[in-house]
């Protein structure tokens, strides 16, 4: 277990149950559920630990995921292990269009599915469509975007990181690294989760913050992009970068421009581990993608089977921010390693 601490950001009150299966293999048919749409059963029976004997459900998980970022690859691994232990068939589906991941939700509600977990990279996109389905009577969770929206939308939960405070302690960390002018590298302009990043590392970090935006559909242009500018800027001392896939290749950019600049960022996988543990990456801010995952699902059985309100509907869960560093990355690596951290 990670000894990485959660910095707090408000007080919430809630008891989430943990316990991690086996994965299960996804299915990406539609499949309908009589019980679809219902609300939570009446019962005064206990909800069991260990694998679930409650009635077969069918909950979707849409996300704003591109395709290949492997920081979605453990969201869906924690999702798996939930549904592996509460009986539930998972329909993962994900678009990084705003308009297409709409149309994925729809098709869930068509299916008439048991809940949808979904993101809210772009909420006012995914606003009437999220409507519809509280409108179905399919009760809906978010997690990992939308932390500001979430309550508008009327879903009955959240579970993620405040990203403008993750970006805080960042910023706040980079004042102790001697660090005078920062980059933060968007690999998507217009994501409120990005935005809010960079925003919040520019309130506490005490030298210059300049936002450079890359398409991070296409790596070689990520690099070309990121080398171009600190060529032409040597003043820039730190790449700040939110994701891990794009933290290592601003290190090779950086050595490519003759530049000195460290670079520091937003989530790990395996390959970030290592590079901490090398040092070619300072530090990362780490969410815990798998817990979003996982409680995502589990809170919509939870729901359904015993009508919990996973922060009451009032708070939502945090899953972060947690430095992960030199001085305690062996801690995590293994778990790094399994793809689940």
């Amino acid at each position: 277990m990670s000894h990485t601490s959660l910095l707090p950001s408000r007080r919430i009150a809630v008891a989430v149950a943990v316990a991690v299966a086996a994965s299960a293999t996804l299915t990406l048919a539609g499949c309908s559920s009589s019980s679809g749409g219902k609300k939570a059963a009446e019962s005064g029976a206990a909800v069991s630990a260990g694998k679930a004997d409650t009635p077969r459900m069918t909950i979707a998980m849409v996300t704003h995921a591109p395709s290949g970022d492997t920081f979605w690859d453990t969201i869906r691994k924690g999702a798996e292990a939930a549904a592996a232990k509460d009986n539930v068939k998972l329909i993962y589906a994900n678009d990084e269009t705003a308009a297409d991941q709409a149309s994925l939700v729809q098709n869930a509600i068509d299916q008439k599915v048991d809940g949808i977990a979904v993101t809210l990279a772009k909420p006012d996109a995914m606003k009437a469509v999220v409507a519809k389905a509280e409108k179905a009577g399919i009760p809906v969770v978010g997690f990992n975007a939308g932390l500001s929206d979430w309550k508008k939308q009327g879903l009955l939960s959240f579970f993620g990181q405040d990203e403008s405070v993750s970006g805080q302690a960042l910023g706040t960390k980079l004042n102790s690294t001697g660090a005078k002018h920062a980059l933060c590298v968007v690999q998507a302009q217009g994501d409120v989760n990005l935005e809010e990043r960079c925003a919040g590392v520019k309130k506490t970090f005490s030298g210059k913050t300049d936002n450079l935006y890359v398409n991070g559909t296409d790596m070689p242009s990520v690099k070309s992009t990121i080398t171009a500018k600190l060529t032409q800027d040597k003043s820039i001392d730190e790449v700040v970068t939110l994701g891990a896939p794009f933290a290592l290749t601003a290190a090779q950019a950086a050595s490519e421009a003759g530049s000195k600049a460290k670079v520091a960022t937003f989530d790990l996988n395996k390959d970030l581990i290592s590079a901490i543990e090398k040092g070619s990456i300072q530090f990362a801010v780490d969410q815990q993608p798998y817990l979003q995952g996982y409680l995502a699902v589990d809170s919509l059985w939870l729901y359904k089977t015993n009508g919990n309100y996973s922060g009451g509907g009032e708070q939502p869960i945090l899953t972060g921010p947690a430095f992960v560093d030199k001085s305690n990355v062996d801690t995590v690596a293994s778990f790094a390693a399994k793809g689940t951290r």
